[in-house]
């Protein structure tokens, strides 16, 4: 193995695609197997910015795809890249925080020397959605898309500014839609892919106080029932998982902070990114389109779901927001 190079390659751009000179010659690194050598990653991806980390190693793998998480900075969506950087794809990170997702990419080259590319982007932002969807649509070789962007508001419907509630339609719904009909058609053609919704389990259920968060995640779990009964026999794989209350910076935004207090939340229901990761893996191996993290929350979810409980939780909801 020679020594590490002390200066940077400089490469070239071709659409969203960056190839560095040492792939250039032959686009099946991209496509078929990918090289790895003592060499510069390609140019990750951040909106007309590229930020260059060092590839590690010197060998040479099949390829098993990218995988295109958004919501990347932090969270599940950061706990997936690691988890597919792990399992030796190439990862495109997408979220609204630059840095973060820089920090992210670094990392993630360094330690398992996997191609990244950073795309900084707000959903809810009609340009930066299109930038995102020609993305997908134009790379080569999408093997997983994991749509977990999201958000949540807390009070009554009228309460939360229509242009919060718009942007929760748009980056749950909207951007879901676009990405996965952006993947899709190169997914079937390989006979292979798999799509990841991140829902909720508030998507199971009706609760005051989050009207749009529930009903757009219910679309979530409708849109990839349907679409996986679509695909099936096309080799492309759909799921929306439903985790309950995760360890993250979710209930820690201006949205929720006034509304929200995770001392109300019995510790058995948190889980860890990480776990609801792997939980949805071991579900996709399974087909499970629905994929609720965990016996307790299936338990709960049913026990939730039985008719007569529905008045005893609009009871509960209006002694809270009296109290």
């Amino acid at each position: 193995m020679g020594p590490e190079p002390k200066g940077l390659t400089p490469g070239y751009s071709l659409g969203l695609l960056h190839i560095s000179p040492n792939s250039a010659g032959n686009l099946n690194d991209h496509r078929g197997h990918r090289r790895f050598i003592t060499q510069p990653l390609d140019s990750l991806v951040s909106l007309g910015r590229r930020v260059r980390v060092q590839r590690i190693g010197e060998w040479e793998a099949m390829s098993r795809g990218f995988a295109l998480i958004t919501g990347a900075s932090s969270g599940i969506g950061a706990a997936f890249a690691r988890k597919l950087a792990r399992m030796g794809h190439g990862v495109i990170l997408v979220a609204r925080r630059r840095d973060r997702l820089e920090t992210l990419a670094g990392e993630l080259g360094k330690q398992f020397g996997v191609d990244t590319e950073v795309v900084a982007a707000d959903l809810a932002n009609p340009t930066d959605l299109e930038t995102v969807e020609q993305l997908v649509r134009q790379h080569p070789n999408l093997e997983y898309l994991v749509n977990n962007a999201g958000f949540g508001t807390g009070g009554r419907f009228p309460k939360v500014a229509l242009t919060r509630n718009l942007d929760m339609l748009r980056v749950h719904c909207e951007a879901a839609v676009r990405l996965c009909h952006a993947a899709i058609p190169d997914m079937i053609a390989a006979k292979h892919g798999a799509i990841i919704n991140v829902s909720s389990v508030a998507g199971l259920l009706r609760v005051p106080g989050s009207a749009m968060y529930c009903s757009t995640k219910t679309f979530l779990n409708a849109f990839s029932e349907s679409l996986s009964m679509e695909l099936r026999n096309t080799g492309v794989k759909v799921q929306a998982l439903c985790p309950g209350f995760t360890y993250t910076e979710f209930h820690d935004t201006p949205d929720l902070a006034d509304t929200f207090n995770r001392s109300d939340i019995p510790s058995f229901l948190w889980l860890s990114a990480d776990r609801v990761v792997d939980m949805s893996f071991r579900g996709l191996k399974r087909n499970q389109v629905i994929c609720i993290t965990g016996l307790r929350y299936k338990i709960l979810i049913a026990i939730l779901r039985i008719p007569w409980m529905r008045p005893l939780i609009r009871r509960a909801s209006r002694r809270r927001q009296q109290g």
